[in-house]
Formats: structure tokens, C-alpha cells, sequence
């Protein structure tokens, strides 16, 4: 089964079964000190979980785009990525446990068409030191769901995973208890470290058993046995029910009044299952760009596995990343995105290819994807041209420090943290892929290298320490009235430049005063004279149409969700936000636009009331009196009314 019906059948199941769609969350995360970007699709929902009321209801079900950075060492063997899609569905103090169960395997077998006899779950255990009897319940339920399916399941009672893997499993167990470190969710993983006053509970994961001849040599040749929770590659990890039934506080577990169901599977992986595979790479989510990858290599992928999946997964990060209006950079979320493709450029080199392939792979990804996630579709012009200009820059950074670190290894005994530093310092080559470089050639990663990198760094750093001054800083500077028109004159602006130059424009700053408005907007190349006239006469004639500015008070999540509201700075916003419209539904249609509302954003305000109040008394028309490059990928337009 393709992994698009996949995912559009879980959605119309769960809606067949009283749920609402709700919209995923932005990938890219600006307003969590805790992570760069949005990693479980339990991450968006947690305030929700926590007691807040969802807006759309109580039965909720998405597909949300993750992240894990933290995998990406992994990404190389037939299941980790980096980028995967979590379909998940909530029940906020609705139905519980036998509902959520019996759904989930109905999905799988009657939807999916997996084969029941397969299917194989884990329950938790218990921890009577903490008065948590197991989950007998959840069990139970199981035994019942298989029943139906003329399936008999037995139970066993494992313990740890480590237990698991010197017992294995024996004929007619299909249901499997485990600890807390495999069977407990809270937000501080196992049950000692739940924080005080936390909603918390067992949990009931769904395992696919692709056979013994799934098991990695690794462990074949330790002796290492299959069991759910094992790691031998025979069991795959297909989705996890999470029940929130209890409450921890400063005396122990009391059982919460409203109890929570939080659902999440892996897209990919349940693809991987319903071809009997376990490969998620021979999926149709990565497969098409396997292919290529062979064909522009001349290699076949069962020779160069590894390289290729790294590859593969790592450019379909990298489109999800930049379709949320990411650039490469050295800073953050921009410097995630920019280690994903160094890393997939070094394996292509690795595997012959020479010239440049990022604009080869690209469309493949968006032709995966785009149909479903439209941001993708609609911005790959623009990304495409980023991600082309970056691999250009660094394929030569590659050849220069491969070049040198070649010379060290070959003349030096080992590899010094002050080497490591110079190759990134003098030739822009970075310290994790000297790494990798080093092991690849059997290097010596020597004794106290990273202390003498951090040493280098830190000298670097002093030396190159300037002042702050003159540094761009967005925001209003006063709410005077021509600070206040400029304020609705450059959402204006922004609606125009995404009308003209496509929906992938985002907003990358913006500096107004009394004089003059100073916008940066995510774009490759240079606005032709045409491009910019357009812009000028839209935004004019919504001035000249006199339209109605007004705003809304809205939960953050909804406004930038449902609302659809654009919002360019989520480090800014609290849980509630003001959404300022432009127009109404049914109102005027402004010469030159589509919709009668023109723009919908995020912002603090002030706005004119009326956009005729831009022009004012003195009958003022917009001009852009100046439009040039601000950095990589972005342009800045200064603008000014008079």
C-alpha cells in the first residue's frame, strides 16, 4: 500500500470515528527553549494533555512532520531517520483504553491489511513499590481485540529488555509486560523521575515481526534472542498508545478524574510493515530518491546501503526544513539544515558523485510530499535555488579540506584538536566531519582534542569580538500615526510580495519607523522592475479600496493553525495572540487581488482602522524606493509613503 493512502486512510478512519483534523504544528520551532524543531506529535498537543481546552474538541488526529536531530548518528541502518511523519489522534478525557485498542488494530488489519498474526504488544508491568498495580486492563482489552480476529493470545510476563533478550519469546505469546523503561510515559521518563504534580501513565506499544531472518548479524552472532522490546531488528516498533491515567504527587500516584489518550505511529514505519520489509528505506517515501541515487552513481543500494539511506534521509529533512522558510546558516535551526546537507554532499561524494545533485534529488522529494504538504509544493522554486547555492559553496570547501586533512593524515601520527580547529577556522571544514574523516581513515578522534578545539575557539572568539551596534533589530520603534500606517503598510507589503512572488515568501524581519518601513523576505533571486510595480500597485489599491483592519484575540496554536495566520516570530508569542485581518470575508475585492481578505498575521498592533487611513489627508501612495540582497536566500526592501 502507498504510504499517501496510508496516511489519508488513518485520517478518515479516525474522522469516521468522531474525530477532527486538526492542522500540524510549524516543523520549525522558534518559541521551545527545549528543542529547535517540533519532534512527536505529542510535543504540539502537551498543552492540551495538560488540562488546557482544545478548541476543535475533544477527539482530535493529525499527521505532524518530526525532526530528531538526536538520531542522527543512527541514520544509516534499515530504520532510523531523522525526518519522519508521526500520525497521531488525542482523547481529552473521552474515551479510554478498550476504544483507542480495539480502534488501532482495526486500523491496521482492516485498513492497512496487516496480518494480525504479526502483531504483537507490550503492557506495563506494574511497580507495586509505588502502589502501580500492571496494566491487566490493557492486557485484557488485547486478548479480546485478537480474539476477534480468531487470533489466541497468550501473556508473559518479561520484566526488562534485558530480560527479554535471554528469554525470548515462546509459542502463543503475543502480549508482553515490561518496566517502566519501556511501558511508562511521563516528562521525565521512567516513573521515579515524573515530575511532581505531572499527568502521567502506562503505555501499550504496538510491535510488527518481520521474522527471524530480519534479525541484524550483530546480534545473530551474540546469541542475542527476539522479543517486542528487543533491539535485533526482528521486532519494528509500529505505534504507541499512551494511557494518562494517573497524577504523580509529593505522596506518590492518585488516579486522574479526566484521563487522556495520546496515540502516535510511525508513517513509515507501518509502510514498512504493510510490505512485509524491514527496510523503511525501500518504502515509497525514500525508495523513488534510492533510485537516483543509483542512477547517478552507477552503484547499486545493497552494496552501498548506509551512504545512501544517509543521503535519502537527510535531503528529505532538509525539504521539509526549508519549505518552513529555513536557510542555511551558522546559527541554530539554519546550522541543523546546513549539517544535513554537508553530511548527505560528503556521502555522494563518497559514492562517485561528482557533480552537483541537490536540484536531481529536490523534486523527487517534493513529488513525495508536496501533494499532502503544500508549503513544499508551493515553495520549491525558491528553496530549491537555496539548497542548489549551498551545496555549490560547499562542494568546494570539500575538496579544500579534504585536500588538507589528506596531508595530516597522511604525515601526522594523530589528529589534534588544533587541527581539527584550523581545517574549520582556515578552509571552512567542520569539525564533525574531520570526525568522520579521522575514522574513516583510522585516525587517532588525540588525548584532549576537544579541550584544545574549545581552547582555540575561545581565543578566536575574543579576537573577533565587536560591539552589538548598528545591529538589525525588528519591531516599532513608537506608536506615532505614521509609525501606526507603516505598522498596517507592511503587512500589506508581505500579502503583495507572497502574491507576486509565490506563497514560499516568508518574513525574515522588519524595522519601521516614522520615515520608512525596512522589510527582509525570504528570496533567491533579485525582484525584476515588473515584479516590484506589481507590488506597488497592490499594495495601493488595497489602500485606495479603504478596507476594514481588525484583530482577533486567539489561543497560538489555533491562530497559526486552523486561522491560518501567518505569525514570523513564535519566540515572541505568549499562549494567547492578537491576529490583525485586512479585509473581510464577503467585503470589497481590492483591484489586482483574489480574496476580499488580504492579509492575516500575527501582531501586537497598532493598525489603522481603515486601510484609506494609510493614505490619510495628505493622500499618500506607497512606493519601494529600494530592493537588494540582505543575506543568503533573503532580500530587504526599503519602502516609504508620500
Amino acid at each position: 500500500m502507498k504510504s499517501s493512502e496510508i496516511r489519508r486512510k488513518f485520517l478518515d478512519f479516525l474522522v469516521s470515528r468522531g474525530h477532527k483534523v486538526i492542522e500540524p504544528a510549524p516543523l520549525v520551532l522558534s518559541d521551545d527553549p527545549t528543542t529547535l524543531f517540533t519532534g512527536s506529535g505529542m510535543q504540539p498537543l502537551l498543552p492540551y494533555l495538560l488540562g488546557q481546552e482544545h478548541p476543535a474538541g475533544v477527539r482530535l488526529t493529525d499527521v505532524q512532520p518530526c525532526i530528531r536531530v538526536q538520531d542522527i548518528e543512527d541514520v544509516g541502518d534499515n530504520r532510523h531517520t531523522t525526518c519522519f511523519e508521526m500520525m497521531g489522534n488525542w482523547s481529552l478525557g473521552d474515551y479510554f483504553k478498550e476504544e483507542q485498542i480495539n480502534n488501532f488494530l482495526d486500523f491496521l488489519v482492516k485498513e492497512v491489511g496487516l496480518d494480525v498474526r504479526k502483531i504483537f504488544v507490550t503492557c506495563f508491568i506494574g511497580d507495586t513499590s509505588v502502589g502501580i498495580s500492571r496494566d491487566t486492563e490493557a492486557a485484557e482489552i488485547w486478548v479480546k481485540a485478537f480474539a476477534r480476529y480468531g487470533v489466541e493470545a497468550g501473556i508473559a510476563e518479561i520484566g526488562s529488555a534485558s530480560d527479554g533478550d535471554k528469554r525470548g519469546i515462546k509459542d502463543g505469546e503475543r502480549i508482553f509486560f515490561y518496566d517502566d523503561k519501556e511501558n511508562w510515559w511521563s516528562r521525565g521518563g521512567g516513573i521515579a523521575t515524573t515530575p511532581v504534580g505531572d499527568p502521567c501513565g502506562p503505555d501499550s506499544e504496538v510491535f510488527y515481526d518481520f521474522g527471524e531472518e530480519a534479525i541484524l548479524p550483530e546480534y545473530r552472532s551474540q546469541g542475542v534472542l527476539s522479543h517486542p522490546a528487543g533491539e535485533n531488528g526482528q521486532f519494528v516498533e509500529i505505534g504507541n498508545q499512551v494511557f494518562m491515567q494517573y497524577k504523580r504527587t509529593d505522596d506518590g500516584f492518585e488516579e486522574l478524574a479526566k484521563k487522556n489518550i495520546d496515540f502516535g505511529g510511525g508513517l513509515s514505519r507501518i509502510a514498512m510493515a504493510s510490505l512485509g520489509v524491514p527496510d523503511v528505506f525501500q518504502t515509497d517515501l525514500y525508495y523513488p530518491i534510492i533510485e537516483k541515487l543509483e542512477e547517478l552513481s552507477g552503484k547499486k543500494y545493497e552494496s552501498n546501503a548506509a551512504e545512501m539511506r544517509i543521503i535519502a534521509d537527510h535531503l528529505t529533512s532538509a525539504v521539509f526544513l526549508a519549505s518552513g522558510g529555513l536557510t542555511p546558516s551558522n546559527k541554530e535551526q539554519g546550522y541543523v539544515l546546513r549539517r544535513f546537507l554537508r553530511r548527505a554532499i560528503l556521502r555522494a561524494l563518497r559514492l562517485g558523485i561528482e557533480g552537483n545533485f541537490i536540484s536531481e534529488i529536490v523534486p523527487i522529494v517534493a513529488s513525495i510530499y508536496g501533494d499532502f504538504y503544500l508549503s513544499i509544493g508551493d515553495a520549491v522554486v525558491f528553496f530549491t535555488t537555496a539548497l542548489e547555492k549551498e551545496e555549490k559553496a560547499f562542494r568546494q570547501t570539500i575538496r579544500q579540506g579534504l585536500r588538507e586533512f589528506n596531508k595530516l593524515a597522511e604525515n601526522e601520527p594523530e589528529i589534534t584538536g588544533e587541527m581539527i580547529f584550523r581545517l574549520q577556522d582556515t578552509y571552512g571544514f567542520p569539525m564533525e566531519l574531520t570526525i568522520e574523516e579521522a575514522f574513516h581513515w583510522s585516525k587517532p578522534v588525540s588525548d584532549g582534542w576537544r579541550a584544545e578545539f574549545d581552547r582555540c575557539m575561545k581565543e578566536q572568539r575574543e579576537l573577533s569580538r565587536t560591539a552589538t551596534k548598528g545591529r538589525f533589530k525588528g519591531g516599532l520603534e513608537s506608536q506615532s500615526d505614521m509609525n501606526v500606517r507603516y505598522h498596517t503598510t507592511a503587512h500589506l507589503l508581505m500579502a503583495a510580495l507572497r502574491k507576486v512572488l509565490g506563497a514560499g515568501v516568508l518574513q525574515k524581519g522588519c524595522n519601521i519607523d516614522a520615515e520608512r518601513i525596512r522589510l527582509d523576505f525570504s528570496c533567491e533571486e533579485k525582484m525584476t522592475a515588473e515584479q516590484i510595480a506589481e507590488v506597488v500597485s497592490l499594495v495601493n489599491s488595497a489602500i485606495l479600496a479603504d478596507l476594514p483592519v481588525s484583530y482577533d484575540e486567539v489561543d497560538t496554536d489555533f491562530a497559526l493553525g486552523e486561522m491560518g495566520a501567518m505569525g514570523a516570530f513564535r519566540e515572541r508569542y505568549g499562549e494567547k495572540v492578537k491576529v490583525y485581518t485586512v479585509g473581510t470575508d464577503g467585503g470589497k475585492i481590492a483591484k489586482g487581488w483574489d480574496s476580499a481578505v488580504i492579509s492575516r498575521e500575527v501582531c501586537g498592533g497598532p493598525h489603522v482602522s481603515q486601510t484609506g487611513k494609510i493614505a490619510g489627508a495628505e493622500g499618500l501612495k506607497f512606493e519601494i524606493v529600494k530592493e537588494t540582497s540582505s543575506s543568503a536566500g533573503v532580500r530587504r526592501i526599503k519602502a516609504v509613503l508620500r
